[in-house]
């Protein structure tokens, strides 16, 4: 029986691991434009992998040197596609270890079934960013997504791991944990947004936006959901008016967003069991904070963005885990 769960737990925690990398991996397609490096699917032109596919590739290089496909971009999407199918596999393993041995693991597999569901879902959304050629909202739902997905494997993961004592007078945090895990998310669909729709050099100054507090937008515009990447839906080119717009509200939802999580992890990081993660989603706010910024003044550097996506990775893992073990105040009774 140990050695069952022993190895149901090392599946669990190497397939969270893999989901944190694949979500990190999947910011540099974006940042680097690879999105399209193979433009159908799953395949590349109908090949395995891009070498299969060399001709096509050098046909579409000819044809625009400086478009969406090339041999980088080509290998950059599909190594993101493998690494996906490789986690699939992985959460059905989950699922069925979690099925076969509930009565061992001592808890229901509804949660590995309900990830394994969220997978496929994921993976029918790589799909269509292909497809739908980039389209803002099908890309941003893509992310949204990864970070839904690393959050089921974060709440299979975080019940798999002892913790130190947690007072039942901490279960008044719960509520407002979970609060702050819906303003996460809604600052990661924002981000998300400034991000398909490449506004994150919208603003190039800080805190003021060109010059204004309240520079001219276009929010109609911005926020526009059906259309497709770098128009409106009347087919005309998005205005700066409506980058700017997507840019300021990212930018000033954060700081909501870092004063309602800084003071809730300040306060819960008097408890034992909440001060590991509650140290962290401190660190990763003031990381955050930090790799915005430079975004902004260094013109939006690769490696700085590629961290910035995944600290909001960390701060969803970090929030989960909290919000979890307020979950199971009463179980953790046993200090480790």
């Amino acid at each position: 029986m140990a050695r069952i769960v022993q190895r149901y737990r090392k599946l669990v925690f190497l397939t969270w691991f893999l989901t944190l990398d694949l979500i990190m991996f999947g910011a540099f397609v974006r940042l680097t434009d690879s999105g399209l490096g193979c433009p159908d699917w799953p395949g590349c032109y109908g090949k395995v992998t891009p070498l299969g596919a060399s001709a096509h590739i050098e046909s579409a290089l000819q044809a625009m040197p400086y478009g969406a496909v090339s041999f980088s971009k080509a290998w950059i999407e599909m190594i993101h596609r493998y690494v996906g199918s490789i986690l699939g596999m992985l959460i059905i393993a989950i699922v069925y270890m979690a099925w076969r041995h509930r009565k061992v693991l001592g808890h229901t597999p509804r949660l590995a079934v309900v990830t394994l569901i969220a997978v496929c879902v994921q993976g029918a959304f790589g799909a269509w960013t292909v497809t739908h050629k980039l389209m803002p909202l099908v890309v941003t739902s893509h992310l949204l997504g990864g970070m839904l997905l690393l959050s089921l494997m974060t709440w299979l993961a975080a019940r798999e791991k002892s913790h130190p004592w947690i007072s039942a007078s901490a279960q008044r945090f719960r509520p407002w944990m979970a609060f702050g895990l819906i303003l996460l998310f809604i600052q990661i669909a924002l981000g998300g947004w400034v991000s398909t729709n490449y506004a994150a050099l919208a603003c190039m100054d800080f805190p003021t936006c060109h010059g204004e507090w309240l520079p001219p937008m276009d929010f109609r515009g911005g926020y526009s959901l059906v259309r497709g990447l770098g128009v409106l839906p009347s087919g005309a080119m998005i205005s700066q008016e409506a980058l700017t717009a997507i840019h300021w509200v990212h930018r000033n939802f954060a700081a909501i967003v870092f004063v309602y999580l800084a003071c809730l992890g300040w306060k819960m990081r008097a408890e034992p069991g909440l001060r590991g993660p509650s140290r962290l989603l401190l660190g990763l706010l003031l990381a955050q904070l930090l790799t915005g910024l430079t975004t902004i003044f260094f013109q939006w550097p690769l490696l700085i963005a590629v961290l910035h996506n995944g600290g909001a990775a960390g701060l969803t893992l970090a929030s989960v885990t909290l919000l979890v073990r307020l979950s199971r105040v009463q179980e953790a009774k046993i200090p480790t």
